[in-house]
């Protein structure tokens, strides 16, 4: 078993790639156990050598030593491994002739080749041969199946791997088993080694199931979600998986028994919306392209119709024109179809598909508004830095510019009212925060302030047809809050809360039904559904939306505030890990996607994920957040990398400086502009992280604004309002750049991105990997091939996440501190 002292130096350099193995929680050695006398307690491979031969996977040679830095024999490899997966005794012990019946490895070696583990070379196993890496890595990757989760592996030495071998040899790298620039594929595997490698796959396949809840049960897909009432209030549509994809399937109030009535297996159905009561209509897209289809089908599954069968057409509902008839109704759908950069309005007939163009965009409207008959007499334009609300009193007239807003300025108009003569908007034209106003389209004035929260935006309404009257309106601080503006309908949501026991609940659809469809949720819940009998004060539950996930093992999302460094309060949540004190914790900073959009409180799985792995996990609504007003989105112009990125920052030394936070033990994770945030993080402030993953965000702020997705072309001067003109503020983009600033990092990244994202091209994170791997620093890179801004399918978000909790495992909660 001896070697060479050259070949014990290169496998004891070798053994330095691969020392950051760490021993996750709950994988402990006794500390008052020694694994064998030559191997010293500072060994780098002690511990894990102790660990296996405490579960009996390793032993000793013949003298009683271990002889760590020896050559482990193929004989050995194949004893170590039958053991590591307690495979039962083979059916026969003559699969290769030399090794014998009377040899101790012989039940090991057959064992291993009835599972197709071990193949051998023209009936000869060589139980005595040293055991290569290359061959090592395709044992581990048969015996522990070890599969291909779509990170492009990178080794300097590729082109040294044997043929047969590199698939296993990309597989080993890919799951993280091995970490090193150079894999050495010809050299001798040492039996330290080869311990560290049984000892991280095992590692790796405990990890998932530790926590409170699995990774399993956070990752499947929820049992019914999206849940409508027809409109006669008879039967309840809900999309449910069936073959790993979200389906639409109905079920009859009162009744348990569904029926699927669409068959999608390679995208999951996103959302559906009842036409009549016999037809609903549903939206699918393609591999994450965002060129949304709108499909029609009948409840009893048949005429299953694609109403927009075009290649590369991006689609939306407007409106559903009214009709006595069934076969007469006919839907408004927005399209790209005749420009990809704006949006027509095409009438479709919903009985044959039959369209045709209803109002050709006339190259600046980029948002549509019927009347209550379905007319179209509003719209928003755009002109350069120029926002405009066009109008006409009806179809036969042309649209007139009625009047003009600051760029800084938000107007939407949402409705008409019951009289069709004016129009409801949520405003902050005059006033910082959003409101719900009247405006009169012939004075061109303001009428009437609905509701105007002081320290929130609006952030929707209730409206009732029955009644031609606004019930309430919600708005979000902490959480969010309803302002009723019928006493009738704030007795009966007061009503219901009581039955709920929460106020913490939606209404679904209509209120003017007898019958209403009710969702409960909370930040530890998925949430439930309801039918509510207004007639009968009876409440029923129908189901919960995830009932696998017990919400007593989950944690508390509590909302925070604090300064930032000049003086803006900075709101957000921190969710702490279940039955841990809160101090010197293991953190995920996690900033939100956008970044014009916020964080709300409410059950978000990959929180609730990461806490049960032990992390507290802390969300900012930085400036250039929505919904604090426009004083507060409009702090964020221009602001990425600087501001904005600098009240990040004060939120995590507002966590270190309170002790909630091991300043040692800090990552940042986020998507989209949080995946910009992330490498913002790592590049300008190195040493404040552990460890970053960035998910489909942009690395570089020049190429990022010049491939915006076609129909963002009308909104790229407000981009370039709030982002910077790449011409004009091309010095300030390059200088937040994290891609022209990557030799600044110093901690491990991860970058995660689909193949087919139309808002972030999948060349900004090849640049940032390209960037990094000159510098031979290497970088995990999970691409996938059939997904965009985001993953979709569940086997990608399960590679996803696996992959993430032992990235941040290995280098934040279980990091090694320096000698």
């Amino acid at each position: 078993m001896k070697v060479s002292f050259r070949k014990r130096i290169v496998h004891m350099v070798a053994a330095v790639w691969i020392a950051a193995i760490v021993l996750p929680t709950g994988v402990q050695a006794n500390s008052d156990s020694t694994a064998y006398p030559d191997v010293p307690t500072d060994y780098y491979a002690s511990q894990e050598i102790t660990v296996l031969k405490q579960k009996g996977i390793v032993s000793a040679a013949e003298d009683g030593s271990f002889h760590p830095d020896d050559a482990v024999t193929r004989g050995d490899a194949a004893l170590w491994l039958s053991k590591a997966l307690k495979l039962n005794k083979p059916k026969s012990l003559n699969a290769f002739t030399d090794v014998k019946v009377t040899s101790p490895y012989a039940e090991a070696v057959n064992s291993l080749k009835e599972q197709n583990i071990v193949q051998g070379n023209e009936g000869l196993y060589q139980p005595d041969s040293p055991l290569t890496r290359e061959q090592m890595a395709s044992l581990l990757v048969r015996a522990f199946q070890l599969q291909d989760n779509g990170i492009q592996a990178w080794l300097k030495d590729e082109t040294t791997i044997g043929k047969v071998h590199h698939d296993d040899v990309m597989k080993l790298k890919q799951n993280f088993i091995t970490e090193q620039l150079e894999f050495m594929p010809q050299n001798q595997v040492t039996r330290a080694q080869l311990v560290l490698f049984i000892y991280r796959t095992l590692s790796q396949k405990e990890e998932t199931a530790q926590g409170l809840v699995s990774l399993d049960d956070f990752v499947r897909m929820p049992d019914k979600v999206s849940m409508r009432l027809s409109p006669d209030s008879k039967t309840l549509a809900y999309l449910q998986p069936w073959e790993n994809r979200m389906n639409v399937h109905i079920q009859k109030v009162g009744e348990t028994q569904s029926t699927r009535i669409t068959s999608s297996k390679d995208e999951n159905i996103h959302s559906l919306i009842w036409i009549t009561d016999k037809i609903l209509i549903y939206t699918v897209d393609s591999g994450g392209t965002e060129n949304q289809h709108i499909r029609a089908v009948h409840i009893d599954g048949s005429g299953d119709m694609d109403l927009t069968p075009y290649t590369n057409v991006k689609s939306d509902l407007l409106d559903i024109l009214p009709a006595k008839e069934e076969s007469d109704f006919e839907l408004l759908l927005t399209m790209n179809k005749r420009d990809p950069k704006v949006m027509d309005v095409y009438r479709v007939k919903l009985s044959t598909g039959d369209t045709k163009l209803q109002i050709q965009n006339p190259g600046n409207v980029v948002y549509w508004q019927t009347d209550n008959w379905g007319e179209i007499r509003t719209a928003i334009a755009r002109d350069g830095d120029t926002t405009s609300l066009l109008y006409r009193e009806d179809e036969d007239k042309a649209f007139d510019k009625i009047t003009t807003f600051d760029a800084k300025d938000t107007f939407i108009p949402v409705m008409f009212s019951f009289n069709n003569e004016q129009i409801y908007a949520a405003s902050n034209v005059g006033r910082d925060k959003q409101a719900l106003v009247k405006f009169d389209p012939i004075t061109k004035k303001e009428t009437e302030v609905i509701y105007e929260n002081d320290e929130v935006d609006i952030d929707n309404f209730i409206v009732s047809y029955k009644k031609k009257a606004m019930l309430a309106v919600s708005y979000e601080t902490d959480d969010m809050k309803m302002h009723y503006l019928d006493k009738e309908f704030e007795e009966l949501s007061h009503k219901i809360e009581a039955k709920l026991n929460t106020r913490h609940w939606n209404l679904v659809g209509s209120p003017d039904k007898n019958l209403l469809l009710l969702y409960s949720g909370s930040d530890k819940s998925y949430g439930t559904y309801y039918l509510y009998d207004r007639k009968a004060d009876k409440l029923d539950k129908i189901d919960d939306i995830h009932p696998k996930i017990d919400e007593s093992k989950l944690a508390d999302m509590k909302p925070i505030s604090f300064k930032s460094r000049d003086g803006l309060i900075i709101h957000g949540y921190l969710t702490l890990p279940k039955g841990v004190a809160p101090n010197k914790l293991p953190v995920v900073i996690n900033p939100h996607g956008g970044p014009w959009a916020r964080d709300s409180w409410g059950y978000q799985m990959e929180v609730q994920l990461l806490a049960s792995q032990g992390y507290a996990v802390l969300q900012l609504n930085f400036r250039g957040s929505t919904g604090y007003g426009k004083a507060f989105l409009h702090a964020g112009d221009k602001q990425w990398g600087k501001a904005m990125q600098n009240d990040i920052t004060d939120g995590v030394n507002w966590l270190i400086k309170r002790g909630t936070a091991d300043p040692e033990r800090i990552a940042i994770y986020g998507t989209s502009y949080g995946g910009y945030a992330t490498l913002a993080g790592m590049a300008f402030t190195p040493d404040l992280y552990a460890a970053g993953i960035d998910y489909v965000g942009p690395s570089n702020l020049l190429t990022f604004m010049n491939t915006i997705p076609p129909y963002w072309e009308l909104n790229r001067s407000q981009m370039v309002q709030q982002v910077g003109d790449p011409i004009k503020d091309k010095k300030q983009l390059e200088m937040v750049s994290p891609l022209l600033h990557a030799s600044q990092i110093k901690s491990p990244l991860m970058i995660v991105q689909g193949v087919n994202d139309p808002r972030v091209n999948r060349a900004e994170s090849d640049q940032m990997v390209e960037a990094l791997r000159k510098l031979d620093v290497d970088v995990p890179y999970m691409l996938k091939r059939n997904e965009g801004h985001g993953f979709q399918k569940v086997e990608n978000e399960r590679d996803f996440y696996q992959a993430l909790i032992h990235f941040l495992n290995q280098n934040v909660k279980n990091k090694k501190k320096p000698a």
